[in-house]
């Protein structure tokens, strides 16, 4: 593949244009480590939500698809798509209740619920360990798929598509702080989407293929188009959807789908205007995420079918990646048929595609390094300028180290999948924190050990014991079951929070319900926040929204099949269940 002039001219442009974003924002504001982590506070739902959109698009994430509907078909993907169900709980449970927290990162919100040296020892610790380790080991992850994408497109080497990419990344994130990111993000997410439907066009004119129809009907392609696995095979339909479903939404912890929600999006929710703003923002991060974007992707995956139809004829073509084929280079496979023009805009969209998310996890992970470690422990009386200072530094040592173990992933690839694994088995505490007075800092240290020495022991037992492996369904539901109980335990034989710090927590936030009876009555008063629980309105609404997006997705999905009246009765379906969402959502408030 040959860049042309004016190929290169949109990818020139497009660094140049985040560079002076950057630029912009550090000269507009940056003032405090509350304008450089969430711009104050004062940012409008509809940038926050392309935001959350843009993060999750990452360089990565086409790939992932492409090999998952390889693989498993178009059913595979409820592996991603049942993560739907803990956004909209999210939306409209738990997007209020963060922004009514008030603090500057779901980690201090620690100290917010917990009380003595526990609780402070945890805040230090989770922000440690994801603002750093597990931020890094998730930006170069990201980052190898950078490296198979410019080896692949652009003929680069590992270390030359780390500089250029990272660098300008780095400059902007590191001046701009929060500000500048979203507005980026903004940007990068049109690029994005207008790159990804320009792969799937090129791909349906692709003589092989010769339109949907055709791609639709070849024998490569037929038995990948299901959106439910099939009954007949049991096993498939336990591990692709009912397990998904019924267990994984819930109680697996996930980058971008936090149970309760937490990490980047939390942030969102933080930078918003008020508590409207952070659930629109949400809501608007789920629509689009799961009802608008996997279709070009989707498409794209079934063409490399007809194209690649095996790992071998991605490695006949692509021989200078043939240590690193598998599936999922079938997507930057399809799109080494893109003319030039077009080519240097989907080159361009896939920059943002990861600018986009290493942007935010370089401010993600600079602020709890900064709030929740240094101002905290380390130097609690710095002054604002310090604070910025230093939060662009860290900025920086965080795009160095995430440089240097992309270029080394392999060899830690065994090591993060087990960290990835930590949060499994801990989503319910995560949602049960805000309801239930009685959970407490000992709850969650247990949580993350035990799950923590689960996952090591499923990762090692077979080969150390010479045990068989169990299915992957069944240690996702074993380690859910013994941390839960785990947890659940030493919860009951621990004491809870000094009875101050709940009330307080009450006062401030009401969550409500059953769970804080106890402490609410133990108010002095006049002291207990008025106003019904919103909770069980709230499961309705997720409800109602669940049913809408899965809906809609299905639906767009049976009309690109051809098949008209099923699809266009999904989407009466969807926007019935939209207006009832609107209708019930105003009792909420």
């Amino acid at each position: 593949m040959i860049l042309t002039t004016l190929d290169w001219f949109f990818v020139g442009s497009f660094f140049i244009l985040s560079i002076s974003i950057g630029l912009w924002a550090a000269k507009s504001g940056n003032k405090t480590s509350e304008d450089y982590f969430t711009a104050s506070g004062k940012m409008p739902w509809w940038l926050l939500g392309v935001s959350m959109v843009a993060t999750t698009f990452s360089t990565d994430t086409p790939n992932l698809v492409t090999d998952i509907v390889r693989q498993n078909g178009v059913s595979g993907n409820w592996a991603w798509w049942s993560f739907l169900l803990t956004g909209m709980l999210t939306v409209f449970v738990y997007a209020r209740l963060w922004k009514k927290s008030g603090v500057l990162t779901d980690i201090e919100f620690y100290e917010l619920r917990y009380s003595g040296k526990m609780a402070s020892f945890l805040r230090g610790f989770r922000a440690v360990y994801l603002g750093f380790i597990f931020n890094v080991m998730i930006m170069a992850s990201v980052s190898l798929a950078a490296i198979k994408i410019g080896s692949v497109l652009l003929n680069l080497t590992p270390i030359q598509t780390l500089l250029i990419a990272g660098t300008v990344t780095v400059i902007y994130s590191s001046l701009g702080g929060l500000r500048g990111v979203l507005i980026t993000d903004f940007i990068q997410f049109i690029l994005s989407m207008a790159g990804a439907l320009i792969a799937a066009i090129v791909a349906l004119k692709h003589p092989q293929i010769g339109g949907l129809e055709n791609l639709l009907a070849h024998e490569n392609v037929a038995d990948k188009l299901s959106f439910f696995p099939s009954l007949s095979n049991p096993e498939i339909f336990v591990t692709l959807l009912l397990i998904p479903l019924l267990v994984q939404w819930w109680s697996v912890w996930y980058p971008g789908a936090e149970p309760g929600g937490g990490g980047y999006i939390a942030q969102r929710m933080f930078a918003a205007k008020n508590e409207d703003h952070s659930v629109k923002a949400v809501l608007f991060f789920n629509v689009a995420h799961y009802a608008l974007r996997p279709w070009p992707w989707i498409i794209v995956a079934l063409a490399s079918l007809v194209i690649f139809p095996d790992l071998e004829s991605l490695k006949q073509a692509f021989p200078n990646a043939a240590n690193v084929v598998n599936h999922d280079l079938g997507y930057p496979a399809m799109l080494t048929f893109i003319p030039s023009g077009l080519l240097g805009i989907v080159v361009t969209s896939l920059i943002a595609a990861y600018m986009s998310t290493i942007s935010t996890h370089l401010n993600w992970g600079a602020s709890y390094i900064i709030n929740d470690v240094y101002k905290r422990f380390i130097k609690p009386d710095a002054s604002p300028g310090q604070l910025v200072g230093l939060s662009r530094i860290v900025t920086v040592i965080l795009m160095v180290f995430t440089m240097i173990l992309a270029l080394m992933l392999d060899n830690a690839l065994g090591a993060f999948q087990i960290l990835l694994q930590i949060g499994a088995g801990t989503g319910l505490l995560f949602i049960l924190r805000w309801f239930w007075w009685r959970v407490n800092a000992y709850s969650e240290l247990t949580a993350m050990i035990v799950s923590l020495l689960v996952a090591i022991y499923f990762k090692t037992a077979h080969s150390w014991m010479g045990l068989e492996p169990l299915k992957p369904w069944v240690e996702l539901v074993t380690g859910v079951g013994i941390t839960t109980l785990g947890w659940i335990l030493v919860t009951l034989l621990t004491k809870p929070a000094d009875q101050d710090v709940l009330i307080r927590f009450v006062q401030k936030i009401n969550p409500g319900g059953p769970g804080w009876k106890k402490i609410s009555s133990q108010m002095e008063q006049g002291s207990t926040p008025s106003g019904t629980w919103k909770v069980p309105v709230g499961i309705l609404c997720m409800i109602l929204g669940t049913i809408g997006v899965y809906a809609f997705l299905i639906g767009t999905g049976q009309l690109i099949y051809g098949k008209v009246i099923i699809g266009l009765t999904l989407l009466v379906i969807a926007s019935v269940s939209a207006l009832l969402l609107m209708k019930i959502w105003p009792r909420l408030k």
